[in-house]
């Protein structure tokens, strides 16, 4: 008897021990969570779930309001410090570890679902959508930030792209979700007013070489590709590092790396 093994498991396991050293990087996605969390329209009494909530910045926002809110999460390291920003804004947050692909959530069950920078990385777009919005009421609110494929991080994960191997067929790459008209063919009529708004996020760094040492260290796929190359290949890390500083070059001014983002808000009919 043929077992068919699922291609995707050993991906997702590659992605949950790289984003294990995510945590440094909430300095940078706590403002956005705010913009986002008022984007969204978050309120008292709302039930709201956060996806790939990581150390739970929007989540605990989101708490802050009043709202009822789980955060959902694939790394348990970054759930650990979830708990602690939870603890120390003296908020309650339901916190599981989970695949956004298979939400372990009831149909229907929340008012609001949130994503930022986060459901971008599960590796079929279509079904990590389809899971959020089957547990999202009708005429409630889906909102999530995306890193735009034009922008620095969404160009950073093209390059990376280049130099690991390719995904299991079927994976989309992640900024496409920063694409808007990708975005709307992907939610589609499943949802009805579906807007769009940009921010950016301003990331003190003093040298090109600042920003990639500081990002080898805790973005996922570029720690797991520095942890590839290094002993193995280390011309081609090399190579890639050149061109990783020259990438942050042009959004490098008075010792700040501008990276734009986009965020998506959109009722399901």
């Amino acid at each position: 008897m043929e077992v068919t093994v699922d291609p995707f498991v050993a991906f997702k396991q590659v992605q949950r021990q790289g984003w294990a050293h995510f945590a440094p990087l909430e300095v940078f996605t706590t403002p956005p969570a705010g913009k986002l969390v008022r984007f969204a329209g978050v309120r008292a009494g709302l039930r709201v779930l956060d996806v790939a909530c990581g150390t739970g910045v929007v989540a605990v926002t989101a708490a802050r309001l009043g709202a009822k809110v789980a955060g959902l999460d694939l790394t348990p390291e970054l759930l650990v410090r979830a708990r602690e920003n939870a603890a120390i804004a003296q908020v309650e947050v339901d916190w599981r570890e989970g695949d956004a692909e298979a939400l372990p959530f009831g149909d229907a069950e929340f008012d609001m679902v949130l994503s930022q920078f986060g459901h971008m990385f599960a590796p079929r777009a279509d079904v990590a959508i389809g899971e959020m919005l089957r547990v999202l009421k009708p005429g409630g609110t889906i909102a999530f930030t995306t890193w735009p494929p034009e922008h620095l991080i969404g160009k950073m994960f093209a390059l990376v792209g280049r130099y690991m191997p390719p995904p299991p067929p079927g994976a989309s790459p992640p900024p496409q979700w920063g694409d808007v008209n990708i975005v709307r063919e992907r939610l589609g009529a499943r949802v009805r007013d579906l807007v769009f708004d940009r921010g950016e996020i301003l990331a003190p760094t003093l040298s090109p070489q600042h920003h990639r040492v500081h990002t080898e260290s805790t973005a996922g796929p570029v720690l797991k590709l520095v942890e590839m190359y290094a002993t193995s290949d280390p011309a081609k890390l090399a190579a890639f590092r050149r061109e990783y500083e020259e990438l942050v070059v042009p959004y490098l001014q008075d010792n700040v790396a501008r990276q734009g983002f986009l965020m998506t808000r959109a009722i399901k009919a």
